[in-house]
């Protein structure tokens, strides 16, 4: 009886099932309680439902906010696609549509599970591995998205940890086909989450050194990751070139995002309007059509930073703090919460802050060579969300890795001291 309980409290597989099992029923109590109606719409009242929708319908990439604008690169295209094949399927905007595309976003982020483990055991230990996977298994954010948010979100983190497995695993297997299939992998996850792209360099760096340490250098294979990367990208890049004149590698949205993150809202002494509404803005796009209107936002957003500079650098403290504890005033807005679930959010995400924070010192102190690849993480992927516009969702691609920083800190006293790290 002990050793079946060990494993099975040990077995990766059977805490993703645990894991699996999690994000289900908190989809379907919370599925219980909102009206059908509201399910079957709700949900997919954002970009990436809109467009899926105009597939589905055959109108092609187009009708961003469900208006007649025309062809838009304002989302990455591959979970449009997915979605709009999920409408094909189900129907577009129905209640099995929706639980469709929950329990998808479940099973990815389910799955993060496995490349997990295997990372979480290749720099620490077995243990590491395991409390990494449970620590997954419980992740709020991790239960809550898959339902709470019809995007690409589980499925970037999915990608995000197992493009940092695969690194691992090159390093050991630095065979020519392997980095054909990195390349391929890597174009792939940006064409559903850009973001990704931000630990792209220094995945590419890590391995590079890595490689080079053991005297077998692959800067010819690196370069091949790299073609094979823009490879895959190219023909939505050309797609986008002709569409709108000009070149847009993935999405266009960032100046839309920079203006929302650097307006006169946030000047107190600004006599223009103090509020944006979405009517206001939809309305505003479909006049000026989605160039026009992201030039005017991108111009306006870089005038209010040269005129604001040091607001901005205020701003972008503040969305910080939101990107890791939930909100610019966490100690407040704890002290004036009523609801036990948010102030034990608040309180995970302060855990999970110090861990990763812990979990870094102590790759610094013990396995320094994988610090450049994790770091890139928690460090790299989150500074474009600290100008734009911050929340936990977007931050949500790298949370396997701040569940396995966590995890090397809570396991590093059992880590044998002088002994290498198991690779992948």
């Amino acid at each position: 009886m002990n050793s079946r309980w060990k494993w099975f409290a040990t077995s990766p597989w059977v805490i993703t099932g645990v894991a699996l099992l999690l994000r289900l029923a908190f989809a379907v109590y919370q599925g219980h309680l909102v009206p059908s109606e509201a399910l079957a719409t709700v949900p997919f009242q954002n970009e990436v439902g809109s467009v899926a929708a105009a597939l589905a319908q055959g109108k092609g990439f187009c009708c961003l906010f469900r208006q007649p604008a025309g062809p838009t690169a304002w989302i990455a295209p591959v979970y449009p696609f997915f979605l709009g094949g999920i409408f094909k399927v189900f129907g577009v905007f129905t209640v099995a549509s929706f639980y469709a595309a929950a329990v998808l976003n479940c099973i990815c982020s389910a799955l993060v599970c496995v490349p997990l483990f295997g990372v979480a055991e290749s720099i620490g230990n077995r243990a590491t591995g395991v409390t990494a996977c449970w620590l997954w298994a419980i992740f709020p954010s991790g239960i809550l998205i898959p339902f709470e948010w019809i995007w690409d979100s589980s499925l970037s983190a999915l990608l995000g940890v197992s493009l940092l497995w695969f690194t691992f695993y090159l390093a050991e297997h630095p065979h020519r086909r392997h980095f054909i299939w990195y390349g391929l992998f890597w174009g792939f996850s940006l064409l559903v989450n850009p973001a990704l792209g931000a630990v792209f360099p220094f995945l590419l760096l890590w391995l590079y050194l890595d490689t080079r340490s053991r005297h077998v250098p692959r800067s010819k294979e690196i370069l091949l990751t790299i073609a094979l990367t823009v490879a895959v990208c190219l023909p939505w890049t050309i797609r986008n070139a002709v569409q709108f004149h000009r070149l847009i590698p993935i999405r266009s949205d960032f100046p839309f995002e920079l203006w929302m993150g650097n307006n006169p809202i946030y000047d107190e002494r600004s006599r223009e309007i103090n509020r944006i509404t979405r009517y206001e803005q939809v309305h505003l796009y479909t006049q000026l059509g989605e160039t026009v209107f992201l030039d005017e936002k991108g111009r306006a957003a870089r005038e209010f930073i040269r005129n604001h500079l040091v607001l901005c650098l205020q701003l972008a403290g503040s969305r910080a703090n939101a990107v890791w504890l939930g909100t610019a005033t966490p100690w407040q807005d704890f002290q004036r919460s009523d609801s036990s679930l948010v102030r034990f959010l608040f309180g995970w995400n302060a855990f999970t802050a110090l861990g990763t924070m812990g979990g870094l010192v102590f790759l610094w102190f013990s396995r320094r060579q994988f610090l450049l690849a994790l770091a890139a993480f928690p460090l790299a992927f989150p500074l474009v969300y600290y100008v734009t516009q911050e929340s936990l969702r977007l931050r949500h691609p790298c949370d396997p890795e701040l569940a396995l920083l966590v995890a090397l800190a809570a396991t590093w006293p059992w880590w044998h001291p002088g002994k290498h790290a198991k690779k992948v």
